[in-house]
């Protein structure tokens, strides 16, 4: 089998797991990637004593290909999961923590006290998700939709704004008002489709879930965190990749495959992945067909904050009994979420430290991004006060910013996508890679490498 000559353009995790890939395949690569590291927005620092993650802290255990490739690269032993039995999720809602009811999967109830007891919903909602078990089956298919006007169908309004809207914010950084219901919750959307009622069709599914699965945490990551990954592949792909730290400027055809013009020369190459964020592979693809460029360049994308505050625990007042609480849009100053890093994990904080991760930014406040070091802190301590009551003093704080980093699949997208690949069929030896298109989450990326390699290997079968 010849060797490859395939570029790749972009150093995160789904540039990295296309290098990995085609390496399995006897294939050889060369990444370029603009930053003076790998791994994108996964960071991992020890601070204190303490493992801050600047990014992603964890990834869906239902989803297999992020455990699929730790495990091939032998850190299988390493993973941990969340620590479930703690797990309690907490909304800001009238000037008071609430926690969400027990049982719920995302907005659809599936236990019947929680949901009469919790305070994080009216009665009337309560009663129009007991209504919702007899909803019927639809003839026919429905169009795509929002998310927001998908759960008011089902749910209310006030299910949109103090379930749908606070986790899509956290997860997305988006809005449900914009965020497609088809790409962000496409398996709800079967459920309809096959039971009409959400509930009946989560309970369905549940029943015929495999032990296994049933079992596995919510959560996992790396004991010694997410930049444990990048680390293990950066050194399985030193001996046959060639990682260039400079920024592809221009991608052109030529004859045999592609050119690619990076540092004041151009680099000949038979295949290009693009694993960079679409609207800078819209930017390289000017040239080639603009058309799609303007494609790439629809996608929308939010920014994102992430700020660490440690606190040491012998003056540390407030219990942190659950995983964080996340704040509606409704009752929204800056604050987006709040996690408990030392409740949701083990082998994160010493026992004499507590550390809040707070999340800010999204589609709603992307200028929280250019204030200072300073008044971020300053912002974040007063919320904390207000929302916790917490008013002691930080001994750490660290702040990591991720502009237009989180894609958005707006209405109309997996349209886009099936626009995208017929494109892509006419232009041989381009691919496209990274959360820009078939998910956001790092098992979502890996496989979106996983599948570029896969295309690549076989034209040189």
């Amino acid at each position: 089998m010849p060797k490859a000559e395939v570029a790749i353009v972009g150093g995160g995790i789904s540039g990295l797991a296309t290098a990995w890939y085609l390496t399995r395949a006897g294939l050889s690569a060369s990444l370029f990637e603009r930053r003076g590291r790998l791994g994108g927005v996964i960071t991992t620092e020890i601070v204190d004593g303490c493992l801050i993650e600047g990014g992603p802290d964890s990834f869906l255990s239902a989803k297999p290909w992020a455990m699929e490739l730790i495990r091939e690269l032998g850190l299988g032993s390493e993973v941990i999961g969340s620590n479930d039995h703690l797990r309690v999720t907490y909304l800001w809602k009238g000037g008071r923590l609430t926690p969400l009811p027990d049982g719920l999967m995302l907005m659809v109830p599936t236990r019947v006290l929680p949901v009469i007891t919790t305070r994080a919903v009216g009665w009337g909602t309560k009663l129009r998700m007991g209504l919702e078990w007899f909803r019927p089956a639809a003839r026919t298919s429905a169009p795509d939709r929002t998310v927001a006007e998908f759960v008011r169908e089902h749910y209310g309004q006030e299910a949109v704004d103090y379930l749908a809207e606070p986790l899509l914010a956290g997860v997305y950084g988006g809005s449900p008002e914009e965020l497609s219901v088809a790409s962000v919750l496409g398996r709800f959307v079967e459920l309809e489709a096959r039971y009409g009622s959400l509930t009946r069709g989560v309970l369905a599914e549940r029943r015929r879930m495999s032990a296994q699965a049933a079992s596995l945490p919510l959560f996992q990551t790396l004991r010694g965190g997410l930049g444990r990954l990048v680390e293990a592949l950066a050194e399985a792909l030193a001996s046959s990749v060639e990682v260039h730290y400079g920024e592809a400027e221009a991608l052109e055809r030529a004859p045999g495959g592609w050119r690619l013009w990076v540092d004041g020369s151009w680099r000949h190459f038979r295949d290009v992945v693009l694993a960079c964020p679409a609207y800078e592979a819209g930017k390289l693809l000017q040239g080639v067909d603009g058309e799609l460029a303007s494609w790439l360049a629809e996608i929308p994308y939010s920014s994102s904050m992430t700020v660490a505050l440690g606190y040491d625990s012998r003056s540390f007042q407030r219990p942190l009994n659950g995983f964080g609480f996340l704040v509606p849009k409704r009752e929204r100053r800056r604050l987006i979420a709040c996690t408990w890093i030392g409740t949701k994990f083990a082998y994160r904080v010493p026992p004499e430290r507590v550390v809040l991760r707070c999340f800010l930014g999204g589609r709603e406040d992307p200028g929280i991004l250019q204030e200072s070091d300073e008044t971020v802190l300053a912002i974040v301590r007063e919320e904390l006060a207000r929302i916790m009551g917490v008013t002691e003093e930080p001994v750490f704080f660290r702040a990591a910013r991720w502009p237009a980093s989180m894609a958005q699949y707006t209405v109309g997208h997996q349209e886009r996508l099936r626009r995208l690949e017929r494109r892509l069929e006419a232009l041989e030896g381009l691919f496209l890679a990274g959360n820009a298109y078939y998910g956001i989450g790092i098992p979502d990326c890996v496989r979106s490498g996983k599948e570029a390699a896969k295309r690549i290997a076989a034209r040189y079968l």
